[in-house]
């Protein structure tokens, strides 16, 4: 019994341990950001990026400065960034994702579809819309409007970009909107918070976000800080800092061109 009541206690000093540790990652003299240094228009290493100016908010109102480890996003992000203690936040992370500890979601936005103004396409805000077909639509393999446009009968009218690229050296976002803007494309369906600050600088395209489909996976996800796992106290810091500046948040991703959804990803938030 004193065997198995030692063992216990050993166990459970060693887990107090192994939290004490986790929690000593986080820097309290700075933001340390993970952030890819190529990810317009959400991060850059110019400071740009709409997830930059975040950062730099939360920075102000926890009173200290921002440093960033810089890491192209991709397969391993996550483990050479923020597990391996480098840095102790990461701006923009889809909600229920196993690889961090989410906070409160601060926002939801959804795929859309980008054409020209002038586009007979235009008016288009559903994937199953049958104006769509016979027109060369640009998406990213393996994101969720490639499933609802093959189901929608439009796979041979796809044209794919990959969805993990270094983009210091390539921009699919970038190559897509100018081949709608160029008339190459007829359409291409991207994350609203990808496309939308880059439509918004374009007095030609415009951005309608996927609001009313039924089938296939859903188009609207939510948006948190992540933080490793185990960080509870650090989580709950933030959760309080983005309820009390929601507003200035929500004005911060506007101004941007971020395209922000209620909760439900039915309508656009007012």
């Amino acid at each position: 019994m004193r065997a198995l009541l030692s063992a216990a206690l050993l166990a459970a000093c060693l887990g107090v341990s192994a939290q004490a540790q986790v929690a000593d990652l986080r820097s309290h003299e700075a933001l340390r950001v993970c952030a890819d240094p190529a990810a317009v228009p959400m991060s850059s290493e110019d400071g740009a990026g709409f997830e930059n100016k975040l950062a730099t908010l939360v920075g102000e109102k926890l009173g200290v400065p921002v440093a960033y480890t810089w890491f192209p996003q991709g397969p391993g992000f996550i483990r050479k960034t923020l597990r391996a203690g480098l840095c102790d936040v990461v701006m923009g992370y889809a909600q229920g994702d196993e690889m961090v500890l989410n906070t409160n979601h601060y926002y939801t936005s959804a795929y859309g579809i980008v054409t020209r103004k002038d586009s007979p396409l235009a008016s288009v805000d559903l994937l199953e819309d049958p104006a769509l077909k016979d027109h060369p639509i640009g998406v990213v393999a393996g994101t969720p409007p490639a499933t609802n446009l093959a189901q929608a009968g439009l796979a041979k009218n796809m044209r794919g970009w990959d969805l993990f690229v270094d983009r210091r050296v390539e921009d699919p976002v970038g190559d897509m909107l100018a081949q709608v803007k160029s008339g190459e494309l007829a359409a291409a369906v991207l994350w609203g918070p990808l496309a939308g600050p880059l439509v918004k600088a374009d007095p030609d395209l415009q951005f309608t976000p996927l609001l009313k489909e039924t089938t296939g996976p859903k188009m609207f996800y939510r948006i948190t800080m992540g933080v490793r796992l185990g960080e509870d106290e650090w989580k709950r810091e933030l959760n309080s800092l983005i309820r009390r500046n929601q507003d200035e948040i929500d004005a911060l991703l506007r101004d941007a061109g971020v395209p922000i959804l209620d909760d439900y990803g039915k309508a656009l938030k007012p």
